[in-house]
């Protein structure tokens, strides 16, 4: 048990059971409901759609979004104030990335209004349900999925005598098998890859269920097989020599864009940069991830990214907040049709994938309907337990990369990460 946490919890007990119990009358009178999130163009834009909506009906709500600050101010801000059990002036609704929100759950206990009671979480992807899961009951509205696949260069593939069947169902090594011949044939790069982050290893993981911890919060690094098997296929990838080495966000995107390299996986939310370039349009498609072989439970479906909305049981206007979350994200298929096309936000609610947006073809990817595609693979992506210390292990998983592309012992780099990692967990 992580000393540090139970301190938290021990300080919180009581303090958050007071809040709960001053507030619960209170919700019913408020008539403004607070929101923070970030990035206006995307989160706040779908927000302010959402809201907009609600207001047709509810017009005495006033929903109020801030969405000025930075994830990182946000979340130094809600983790300062709840570790301190003083929650004035904190929002009714904020949102939390997906991998670090089990650290909020369970770090501050009662401190979120289990969502699981009022709304119905079976119409969502189950991993974003799973996410935001603790003790049986889920804390979460799921916002936005990162459903990963692979955007690849269907002229590059044509050139090197493969065709969209040909990237369906694979495994890993027979992805870097085709990478090889496209290099040999083309020139061209399989992918882009910066040692400074763990983005590929997470997919593969992910994509077998597994996660670095056990199902009690505990360290699973050493008897992790989809773990290794996720750090020697990215060893295989480098030594194939079909590598672009990239520094930062803006190398890695314009690695693809320009044309270097002929895939980028990622998540759904890669989109919009994949059609950065219009004079590029027909020459793009969209194809499932390879699976790790030879791994139980090994899919070709995996996340990357994501965020969800949470309700703060201190809310004065929690029921309207609770309300809010339930019509317009929990249950308006056109809503999502719109942030869809407006802001390119793929959703977690599987009703939306119905809808005549999701079903469009889109002539950038040669007339595939990527949208339904990507809904298809979202409902079959294994769902884990990102646990309170996922941050910490990337970071000791980050620091044994640059051996392991080295042709460094990948039993050596794991005994490294968990003694790494073992320490931050103290």
């Amino acid at each position: 048990m992580n000393h540090t946490l139970t301190r938290w919890r021990r300080a919180l007990g009581i303090a958050i059971a007071g809040i709960s119990m001053l507030t619960v009358t209170a919700a019913s009178a408020a008539s403004t409901v607070t929101v923070w999130c970030w990035d206006t163009n995307f989160n706040g834009a779908a927000m302010r759609e959402a809201a907009a909506r609600y207001n047709v009906n509810h017009p005495d709500v006033t929903i109020n979004i801030d969405d000025s600050a930075t994830q990182d101010d946000i979340r130094a801000k809600l983790q300062t104030q709840l570790l301190a059990g003083n929650t004035q002036g904190l929002p009714d609704i904020v949102l939390i990335q997906d991998d670090v929100a089990q650290k909020y759950l369970q770090s501050f206990p009662g401190a979120f209004e289990p969502l699981s009671d009022a709304i119905d979480m079976s119409a969502f992807a189950p991993y974003k349900v799973a996410a935001a899961t603790f003790e049986g009951k889920s804390y979460s509205l799921p916002f936005d999925s990162g459903v990963t696949g692979v955007f690849y260069r269907s002229d590059y593939l044509a050139d090197a005598g493969y065709k969209a069947a040909d990237l369906k169902d694979i495994t890993w090594d027979q992805f870097i098998e085709i990478g090889k011949t496209v290099k040999a044939k083309t020139g061209h790069n399989l992918i882009a890859l910066d040692l400074n982050g763990d983005g590929l290893i997470r997919v593969m993981m992910q994509s077998a269920g597994k996660w670095y911890f056990n199902a009690d919060g505990s360290l699973n690094i050493l008897g992790n097989a989809p773990l290794k098997a996720a750090l020697e296929t990215y060893a295989k990838i480098w030594a194939a020599d079909i590598v672009k080495p990239v520094s930062g966000w803006t190398d890695f995107t314009g690695a693809f864009t320009s044309g270097d390299t002929t895939v980028a996986l990622d998540g759904v939310w890669m989109t919009g940069t994949v059609k950065s370039k219009p004079e590029l349009s027909g020459k793009w498609a969209v194809a499932p991830i390879p699976k790790l072989a030879g791994i139980d439970g090994a899919t070709n479906y995996s996340n990357e990214g994501g965020s969800s909305w949470y309700v703060l049981s201190s809310a004065p206007a929690k029921a309207d907040a609770i309300d809010f979350l339930k019509t317009i994200w929990g249950g308006d298929a056109d809503f999502y049709q719109k942030i869809l096309v407006g802001q390119g936000a793929f959703t977690s609610w599987l009703p939306a994938r119905d809808g005549e947006a999701y079903k469009s073809t889109d002539a950038f990817f040669g007339g595939q309907a990527v949208w339904q595609d990507f809904s298809d693979w979202q409902a079959k992506i294994p769902g884990v337990d990102y646990g309170t210390f996922t941050a910490e292990v990337d970071a000791a998983v980050i620091a044994q990369l640059p051996s392991i592309t080295q042709g460094g012992s990948v039993d050596a780099a794991l005994q490294a990460i968990n003694d790494q990692a073992t320490q931050q967990m103290q």
